[in-house]
């Protein structure tokens, strides 16, 4: 596993779909070494190959077991409907010590309903569902639900906006927070505890309905926080 401060090492499993590929491109030209996970690693040279080619950096293709073993902070960047299936196949690489970020949005799509509607979740979060299903020793922090897919794709557009890290350990959300902060207009606050996650998950689907309402890439911004580093 590799982590430097410089250049850091950051796996993106599930990086072919839009938020994952999205926030390659960004982490790519900030200058991070980007990995893209993919069930296909075919596939994920294919999408590595292109956000490089847009975004400059250094980005590869991996299959999701090797992306997941290339770094102590994975981020998990799939649909909900498939969280299940990636944490299972991946409980044999993940390893004590090791951060998995996950993005994962109960949207009620996922169900053949509505992008503006969430669906429950009996652990109270899809985050919470992932902490169980994690190897023993694994941490998971909750990030990245309320930034526009869309938005981190299109290198032209400025991002301004706060993201909420979710999590139970100060120094996990703290390390989690700057990777975040490598892209260029996204400034991570801490949001609490992993429990809290049940609350930001729902803001994606208020995300979507502003965005859609208004035809645009709206994000959060919380106001009056202290000048400097949030966590």
């Amino acid at each position: 596993m590799s982590e430097n401060t410089e250049a850091p090492v950051i796996p993106v499993i599930g990086g072919t779909g839009a938020l994952g590929s999205g926030l390659a491109r960004r982490w790519a030209a900030g200058g991070a070494r980007v990995i893209i996970g993919s069930r296909d690693a075919g596939r994920a040279a294919e999408v590595a190959a292109k956000v490089a080619g847009e975004a400059g950096g250094t980005v590869e293709g991996m299959s999701n077991a090797d992306a997941a073993q290339a770094a102590d902070i994975v981020f998990l960047t799939i649909p909900f409907r498939n969280q299940s299936e990636y944490l299972t196949n991946l409980k044999g690489v993940l390893t004590p010590g090791q951060i998995l970020v996950d993005c994962s949005v109960p949207l009620a799509a996922t169900i053949s309903g509505k992008a503006t509607r969430t669906i429950g979740i009996w652990q109270g979060s899809a985050a919470q569902q992932a902490q169980e299903m994690v190897p023993e020793g694994v941490t998971v922090v909750s990030a990245l639900h309320t930034v526009s897919a869309p938005g981190l794709s299109d290198l032209g557009h400025e991002l301004d906006e706060d993201v909420p890290v979710c999590g139970d350990r100060k120094a996990d959300k703290a390390r989690v927070a700057g990777l975040i902060s490598r892209i260029d207009g996204l400034r991570p606050v801490n949001a609490g505890a992993l429990e809290m996650s049940r609350i930001v998950e729902q803001l994606t689907a208020l995300m979507i309905s502003v965005n859609i309402r208004y035809k645009t890439h709206a994000g959060l911004k919380f106001t009056n926080l202290p000048e400097g580093e949030t966590f």
